[in-house]
């Protein structure tokens, strides 16, 4: 009788323990809505929306939920996933091409910045060296989370001061993991007699990353190529994540950070044509739980020690813009940028980043800083990300970054659209001959362009062109490309590669899929992908002409007909030399106009 009588109070707890945790999500998540939508609108960022919404209902505001490090423990697993995130974007060859930018400014960026900021630390407060070091070196780090979405939403990832600003948000990144080792080592927290010596320590953390990128290479990209062929979208979330928590573990277990886990399967897994999959079906999760992480920040801000000292918040805020403006600007300039895009970089990178919240946390743990000094900068992290959105309009009134009109909110994405027999992507002069021919042919067709002002020109003709990269999966899915039975590819310049096709390819095989290269170096590029067609932008339209040329000069049709048919057989097989030999020169031999291959009587 007495263990039922238990058993039957224990499962009231377990209820009642449910029912808290609904309340709690139904607070945290209703607050995250209030706020991130506030603050979207008011251009501030989801970040700031986040932080509030935790301040508002954390122990030191409202008081609806009391326990933020329960939260916060299951939180972190959102930087789990960004630094899986950030090594899926580590592919060797953009690697090698940013590696100026990534492994110079970058790392002069974050030590500069972080020294800095350190010894401004030392000199106003008084702290120690080691306390001033775990302040000013986090705070030498920028928001990921704040500059990317921004860059995003203004069409300016992929210009060239764009991909300078990711080269140092990723170096930042990358960081994470020497300067939680350098809090470690400064640690005044009494040593654990159970840890093992930091000499075996390195030497666990040589073979688990060895070990993991055999397990990459063996085990996981056959299983991924398995999961492809299913063709079951649930079987790439499950992979993924099965990836990270693997990785995670597996460091956890020999003592080591699960972010350098995460981080290293990442990078293991970034040369796979399966990497755009993963990155579109993970991303969600980490957007969640990052927004929790920040939601717990919040709860755990001292609101009695912020208000104890605005003042010197307010001007810590000040300087740490200040500090990172000027040296981001003397760098930038030091690295061939001119000096309107400097000043606007400094702008873009100046405020504190998310990571100094963890970096925050780890330096308390380690007795190297109190609870209130932790509150106090965690506010002037806050402060300065509030001033991001203030400072880059005072950019653009300088001429430095023009607002382009993907801030507004008239621009449907792709999940506006009805399904459709046919998708193209970039409705240029290139696309608008394919789009309209398609619906010549009685195919519904749906448009897609990341350029806001050539959708302005497709409207003012009766258009109806969707906003976005349509080369993401993500994108594509939405578009309906799933059902559709063909995809065009009609983007201008070269920024269409295999990288990015051959995930295509594989998550939408019953589609037939064409692309416009831009050039013949283009289309050599392009020549080991399986897709239904490449179609080189001039080529057609230069036989045309000469076609029309030598009917103008009164040629026999015969002649004309067989110098055509002559000359694409020659291209063919040029091309498939060039393509074997690596070597834009080689197949000259069956070029018309060469002395050793004279054409045709």
């Amino acid at each position: 009788m007495e263990q039922a009588v238990e058993a039957t109070t224990q499962s009231a707890a377990d209820h009642g323990s449910t029912g808290i945790l609904m309340f709690d999500g139904f607070v945290l998540l209703g607050a995250a809505l209030l706020f991130v939508l506030l603050f979207r609108k008011l251009g501030l960022g989801a970040v700031l929306g986040y932080l509030i919404a935790g301040i508002a209902v954390g122990p030191f505001g409202l008081g609806f939920v009391e326990d933020p490090e329960a939260m916060l423990a299951v939180a972190e697993i959102g930087i789990v996933l960004l630094l899986f995130l950030v090594g899926l974007e580590l592919a060797p060859r953009r690697l090698w091409r940013l590696r100026k930018d990534i492994f110079g400014f970058g790392l002069l960026q974050v030590v500069l910045c972080g020294l800095a900021i350190s010894a401004l630390i030392y000199g106003v407060t008084g702290f120690s060296w080691g306390a001033a070091l775990a302040l000013g070196l986090p705070l030498g780090l920028s928001s990921t989370a704040q500059v990317l979405p921004l860059l995003q939403s203004r069409g300016r990832l992929n210009t060239p001061a764009g991909e300078r600003a990711f080269s140092i948000l990723l170096f930042q990144d990358l960081s994470i993991v020497p300067l939680l080792t350098v809090v470690a080592a400064l640690s005044r927290a009494p040593a654990d007699p159970g840890a093992p010596p930091g000499w075996l320590l390195a030497i666990y953390a040589v073979v688990a990353v060895v070990g993991l990128v055999l397990a990459g290479r063996y085990l996981l990209n056959p299983m991924l190529k398995l999961v492809g062929r299913i063709a079951e979208r649930e079987l790439f979330i499950v992979a993924g994540l099965f990836t990270v928590c693997m990785a995670a573990a597996v460091m956890d277990a020999l003592g080591l950070s699960m972010a350098l886990g995460a981080f290293v399967a990442g990078v293991m897994l970034a040369d796979s044509p399966y990497r755009h999959e993963l990155e579109a079906d993970v991303d969600p999760f980490r957007s969640l739980l990052l927004g929790l992480f920040f939601l717990a920040v919040g709860m755990m801000l001292d609101v009695d020690a912020i208000l104890s000292n605005p003042l010197f918040i307010i001007a810590m805020a000040a300087a740490l813009v200040a500090v990172k403006v000027i040296i981001i600007f003397g760098l930038a300039k030091a690295f061939g940028t001119s000096t309107r895009a400097a000043f606007v970089l400094g702008l873009l990178l100046s405020q504190g980043g998310e990571f100094a919240f963890v970096l925050f946390a780890e330096a308390q743990r380690a007795l190297l800083i109190a609870e209130q000094a932790a509150s106090q900068f965690g506010a002037v992290v806050t402060l300065s990300m509030a001033t991001t959105p203030f400072l880059m309009a005072l950019g653009r009134r300088f001429g430095g970054v023009q607002q382009q009109s993907a801030d507004r909110d008239d621009l449907d994405g792709p999940e506006a659209a009805s399904d459709s027999n046919v998708i193209v992507v970039g409705h240029g002069r290139f696309g608008q001959v394919v789009a309209q021919i398609m619906a010549a042919a009685n195919l519904s067709v749906t448009l897609i362009d990341s350029n806001p002002d050539q959708i302005d020109v497709s409207r003012e003709y009766g258009r109806t062109v969707y906003y976005g990269d349509g080369t993401r999966l993500d994108l594509l899915r939405l578009a309906g490309a799933d059902q559709a039975a063909a995809l065009f590819f009609c983007l201008d310049g070269t920024t269409l590669d295999t990288s990015a096709l051959e995930p295509i390819v594989e998550a939408f095989p019953d589609a037939r899929i064409f692309v416009r290269a831009y050039d013949r170096r283009h289309e050599l590029a392009l020549k080991g992908i399986e897709v239904d067609g490449i179609v080189r932008e001039v080529f057609e339209s230069a036989i045309v002409m000469a076609h029309r040329g030598m009917l103008a000069m009164e040629l026999e049709d015969e002649l004309i007909e067989r110098v055509e048919e002559e000359f694409r057989d020659r291209d063919t097989r040029r091309l498939e030399a060039q393509h074997e030999a690596g070597d834009l020169h080689a197949g000259s031999e069956h070029s018309f106009g060469i002395a050793a291959s004279r054409p045709m009587d």
